[in-house]
């Protein structure tokens, strides 16, 4: 089977998100790194990007010559990987799909409820792929959640509980550090900042588990240092259109939290337990019965689970691949959609652009709870209402 060619812009040298989506793409050989721009400096994108493999003609120096550069070949990229800072998303994103390419976006999508929009109406008027990464769908054991839940192992899904808190912005001292300090400023950060960052993974991954989208939600959201302008911890209560009730908890002051991402879904007959520090394990608890730990790469597992299992029972399963899991089920999109074939089902499930849009209506949605002091409002964007 040829491979389909990848360009990846952003996730530069020293990136931390980069060399995930590098090992992701390449891991089963349906990706050929072919084209970059990978620096917002021209010649050190350039140097890299060589450094890298990427031919000289194709070693670019920002996007816009990318785009470009591509679009006048016969041999263009497949798929584009937009990893650039969040406020360059939105335009990236817009300029690829309407120039007929596949995208994979980081999340934030956008940075804007309307932004989101514009990219999902773009995306199915010109019938390409835009996909969001929320690479922690990728792991196994969470699509053996989301199929046990979907055959009603669980019965009725009562509460879900997640939670993606860690400790890595604990020190009040750091409101200086440039890494740091950005992340706490509306203007380069928008409206949120913990929550925007981590809580709208641990919201989609409850949403895409459970099969249920948020409705409804009321926030307290706080900075517990104090001079932070946005928030660094928010416990949210969420109600979900199948009937769920959520509680979620992101935290960047957790101390004694490194990753901090789990979730727990509780249904009539049953009730699950996973966390990405040990991505390995799934705690099942049936009602009436005793807790079953169910193995990553153990046998009878869901078609969704088998097919993203990677590596051997008994070894460590890791990020990269689950992103790699997420690029699989784009290169069988992208196949299909050539093809003119129906997608594998156990592949149809990566993250969309209606996904971002959801986050990003939760974010100001989230914002606009906390500052009411927790009032309960509408976390659906305008066009799904």
């Amino acid at each position: 089977m040829a491979k389909l060619r990848w360009g990846m812009i952003g996730g530069g040298e020293g990136s931390q998100i980069g060399p995930a989506h590098r090992l992701g793409a390449g891991l089963d050989g349906h990706f050929d790194f072919a084209a970059g721009a990978l620096d917002h400096r021209p010649d050190a994108g350039r140097a890299y990007g060589q450094r890298l493999g990427l031919t000289p003609d194709r070693a670019y120096g920002n996007w816009q010559e990318m785009l470009a550069g591509e679009q006048a070949r016969d041999d263009r990229v497949d798929l584009v990987t937009v990893a650039t800072p969040n406020a360059t998303h939105f335009e990236i994103t817009k300029a690829f799909l309407q120039a007929g390419f596949h995208v994979l976006c980081e999340k934030p999508m956008t940075m804007t409820v309307d932004e989101g929009e514009e990219i999902v109406r773009l995306a199915a008027d010109t019938g390409r792929i835009c996909a969001v990464n929320y690479g922690y769908t990728g792991y196994s054991l969470v699509r053996h959640m989301r199929a046990m839940v979907a055959r009603g192992d669980l019965g009725r899904i009562r509460l879900v509980k997640a939670e993606f808190a860690h400790g890595h912005h604990a020190d009040a001292a750091d409101a200086d550090n440039p890494r740091v300090r950005w992340r706490y400023d509306p203007a380069q950060a928008g409206v949120s900042a913990q929550f925007a960052d981590c809580g709208i993974h641990a919201l989609h991954m409850a949403s895409f588990v459970i099969g249920q989208q948020v409705e409804r939600l009321s926030a307290d959201t706080v900075s517990c240092i104090e001079s932070r302008v946005l928030e660094d911890d928010a416990m949210l209560n969420l109600r979900f259109d199948g009937g769920a009730v959520g509680r979620l908890w992101t935290s960047s002051i957790a101390l004694g939290n490194q990753h901090g991402l789990s979730l727990q879904v509780f249904g009539e007959k049953g009730g699950l337990r996973w966390a990405q520090e040990q991505p390995n394990q799934l705690y099942w608890m049936p009602l009436g019965g005793r807790v079953q730990v169910i193995e990553r790469g153990e046998a009878h597992l869901s078609p969704e689970a088998d097919r993203t299992s990677r590596v051997t029972i008994g070894h460590a399963e890791g990020m990269p691949l689950a992103f790699a899991n997420i690029y699989a089920d784009l290169a069988e999109a992208i196949r299909a959609d050539k093809e003119g074939r129906a997608m594998d089902p156990a592949a149809n499930l990566y993250p969309r652009a209606e996904d971002g849009l959801r986050s990003m209506a939760a974010v100001f949605a989230v914002a606009e709870s906390g500052k009411a002091k927790g009032t309960w409002v509408d976390a659906r964007p305008p066009m799904f209402r």
